[in-house]
């Protein structure tokens, strides 16, 4: 920790209000020795102490901070007290069967992710200097685990994001320590999954949306459900498992829709929960077109924008899938929609669904509205933190 990183005067206005990163046209100078991804002291112009974090001057995001206390300095005790008061986070606040242990800056170890699959883990590793420190990570966590009985089989790795590039390193995937079946079957809400942890999206499973799909069961008893963006089945798989009579989801992936298909058997809902390889942007419109109707219409699609500057397109796309999916919705049915891109802000998706339903002719009624599950904790103060909104309307014609 021989290196200083000094702020331009007026600079670290992120930082100063509670965030954790410093940008690279922030910085003054850099005293002392160090090697990208090294631990660093931050001070601002005056000398004044911010915070310990790392470095890496390839990164436009040159400085994560990971503590603000000067007594605090990043040590292997740091690290295994910083993932126990996760751990304990979880433990208060969720389901641990299956869940996200550490959730990056929201738990104060920026640039990390890992799920905890049943007695897998899977971690994502984004930041340079947080994947020299990974391996202590993991290995507290482990401890930390077996300390409530829980013995981790397998650890696989899918840093395997275009990020990656962005902070000098290479793109990985593959198993920390010994290989294992990569099958690991959950249960989640009382559904039971098969997530595949070496091909699946993003760690294998999107858990974040625990708790919603969990809202959508109440709704769906007898009804007549249309899930799209269904991914590997999962908020059609809720709606057959809490009774729903007919269940069709839909995803563009055949990939995502043979492993949607392998849980529906796995259920024993095959006969009442089918899926689709197709479009939906294409299916929708063709599914008004026949005169179908349903009681649910559920829109959980990947994020249309990942940058501001694709914004405008983004508000497109949203707008027009939930003008189709209201139309679809039998008079006083429910239309589930949410957004899962940190760029489309809680406004500006509100602003949009509003403008949908009058484009559709049709009347609103907010049942309920939430974000991620609380194992993904939105940190006040770091907006990067809060991506997920989720809207249940029911959905009126208009008198």
């Amino acid at each position: 920790m021989s290196a200083v990183i000094v702020l331009k005067k007026g600079e670290g206005r992120t930082l100063k209000s509670g965030g954790a990163w410093v940008f690279d046209n922030e910085i003054a100078q850099v005293k002392g020795e160090f090697e990208n991804g090294d631990i660093v002291a931050v001070e601002d112009f005056d000398g004044y102490f911010m915070g310990w974090g790392f470095y890496n001057p390839k990164s436009k995001i040159s400085v994560r901070i990971m503590s603000r206390k000067k007594e605090n300095e990043i040590t292997e005790e740091f690290l295994e007290k910083r993932v126990r008061n996760a751990w304990e986070y979880r433990k208060q606040t969720v389901n641990t069967s299956c869940c996200r242990v550490i959730f990056g800056e929201a738990d104060w170890l920026p640039g990390i992710v890992i799920d905890k699959f049943s007695d897998v883990l899977v971690v994502e590793s984004l930041a340079l200097g947080i994947d020299k420190l990974k391996p202590v990570i993991l290995d507290r966590l482990k401890k930390v685990l077996a300390e409530d009985g829980i013995a981790i089989r397998g650890i696989y790795e899918r840093s395997d994001a275009k990020v990656r590039l962005q902070e000098g390193m290479e793109r990985f995937k593959g198993f920390i320590g010994e290989p294992f079946d990569t099958k690991v079957e959950i249960v989640e809400n009382g559904v039971k999954y098969i997530v595949d942890v070496e091909d699946g999206q993003k760690t294998g499973f999107f858990l974040d949306q625990k708790y919603n799909r969990l809202a959508i069961q109440k709704l769906c008893p007898g009804k007549k459900v249309l899930d799209c963006f269904t991914h590997t089945g999962s908020f059609a798989l809720n709606a057959g498992i809490a009774g729903a009579k007919e269940v069709l989801g839909v995803d563009a992936s055949m990939t995502g829709v043979k492993q949607a298909e392998e849980n529906a058997v796995l259920n024993g809902l095959s006969d009442r929960v089918k899926f689709q390889c197709a479009d939906v942007f294409d299916l929708l419109p063709a599914l008004e077109e026949k005169g179908e109707s349903y009681d649910v219409v559920i829109l959980d699609p990947p994020a249309f924008t990942k940058s501001r500057n694709s914004i405008k397109n983004a508000v497109k796309g949203y707008r027009e899938i939930n003008i189709r999916g209201m139309r679809l919705v039998k008079d006083g049915g429910f239309l589930v929609t949410c957004s899962c891109s940190h760029f489309m802000d809680p406004e500006l998706f509100a602003k949009t669904i509003r403008e949908a339903a009058h484009g559709a002719h049709k009347r609103l009624r907010q049942v309920e509205f939430k974000t991620q599950a609380a194992d993904h904790p939105i940190l006040w103060a770091a907006d990067e933190s809060y991506y997920l909104k989720f809207y249940i309307f029911q959905v009126c014609d208009e008198l």
